[in-house]
């Protein structure tokens, strides 16, 4: 995706080929900047905290953390510890895991001098597959919008398509395209009169800050409202859309994304808006049936509840960004990291292969036995 006129990925290989360059999440919108990972211990963090964020790209960073843990030590020992370490920091998205395995079974076999440039050669791949995965996510998206727009009342016809969004699922959370945001980029650009809710996104606003920072450098109109506006717009014709990531499906089309999902898809519901879920393969976890019963939740700070962050407007700090206590002292938080929509309410899927129902058998016409 483009800022400010340059192309941009949100994970790279630097030219020395030792380590790792990033954009820093933890600060937009208000500052762009980039870090670079070199150890295996850099890349955990970046993923714990949020540095980097969203299944694919979490993935991706994952990968790339086994590569620079086999650039210091290529042992055995040195490769399960990188495994496990790395696995451990995002228990939710499954995306993580299948890029460490692959990387894993790519260069276990090999003697430990070859280790670390096989598996910079497989992050690689990994990381441009999913480059190529979301744009034709893209691309089934934007035949679902048009048949949506087309289908509309010849009174809305000249109104714009109305799609709402959760969290942050565009190119910040993948190498690029991103999923749910990937067919309002391709309808954008092939001339659909569309605008798009964002939801806040609450309790670290990925929406307001990341997503309307994407949604802005490309020029896409678009709204931010509180995570609690949706049901209203959708009760008064507002929203002929709903579109959102997945961190994890399981294989009857059960979707686990950011906690306040299943709250959308209700409402969604409710009011006879269509909702859709877009995933890439790897986000599929193919051994789970029952996901609200199975796919474990993180739990994460209570902070992130009861302060924010943001960028102070006046005084002698202004400009510089700053928490600040929401909540009484003494009041705890409680913060799982995301809620599972059932796939009973989920109009359908939307993947690099094509729209599928929320069904096992839906899957699997499309990928096979998994």
């Amino acid at each position: 995706m483009n800022i400010d006129g340059k192309a941009w990925r949100t994970i790279w290989l630097e030219p020395e080929g030792r380590s790792v360059g990033v954009i820093d999440q933890t600060l937009l919108p208000h500052h762009f900047t980039t870090r670079s990972l070199a150890s295996v211990e850099a890349a955990a963090a970046a993923i714990r905290t949020m540095v980097v964020r969203g299944a694919p790209l979490i993935g991706v960073t994952g990968a790339y953390g086994l590569m620079l843990a086999l650039q210091a030590d290529p042992s055995d020992a040195s490769l399960a510890a990188a495994f496990e370490q790395l696995n451990a920091t995002r228990p939710t998205a499954v995306n993580l895991r299948w890029a460490l395995e692959r990387v894993r079974d790519r260069v276990q076999p090999l003697p430990p001098a070859q280790r670390a440039e096989a598996a910079q050669r497989e992050a690689a791949a990994i990381a441009d597959e999913d480059v190529a995965m979301c744009e034709a996510i893209g691309e089934h998206g934007l035949a679902v919008f048009q048949r949506l727009a087309a289908a509309r009342p010849p009174e809305r016809q000249g109104q714009p398509f109305q799609v709402l969004t959760h969290c942050n699922a565009g190119w910040l959370a993948t190498v690029d395209w991103g999923t749910a945001l990937a067919p309002i980029y391709k309808a954008h650009r092939a001339g659909l009169n569309l605008h798009v809710w964002v939801d806040e996104t609450r309790p670290r606003n990925q929406g307001a800050s990341l997503t309307a920072y994407e949604l802005g450098r490309e020029g896409v109109p678009h709204t931010v409202i509180v995570d609690n506006a949706g049901g209203h717009l959708m009760q008064h014709g507002q929203v002929d859309a709903v579109i959102v990531g997945t961190d994890r499906t399981t294989r009857r089309g059960d979707v686990c994304n950011k906690i306040g999902t299943y709250l959308k898809a209700l409402a969604a519901h409710d009011n006879g808006v269509p909702f859709y879920v877009a995933l890439p393969a790897s986000t599929i976890d193919w051994s789970l049936d029952d996901g609200v019963a199975e796919i474990p939740i993180e739990a994460r700070s209570p902070e992130e509840v009861t302060a924010i962050q943001g960028r102070v407007l006046a005084g002698p700090a202004a400009g510089e960004l700053a928490s600040v206590q929401l909540t009484p002292d003494g009041s705890p938080g409680f913060n799982p990291g995301f809620d599972v929509t059932p796939a009973r309410l989920v109009t359908a899927l939307i993947t690099e292969r094509g729209v599928s129902p929320a069904t096992e058998a839906g899957l699997r016409g499309l990928y096979g036995h998994g």
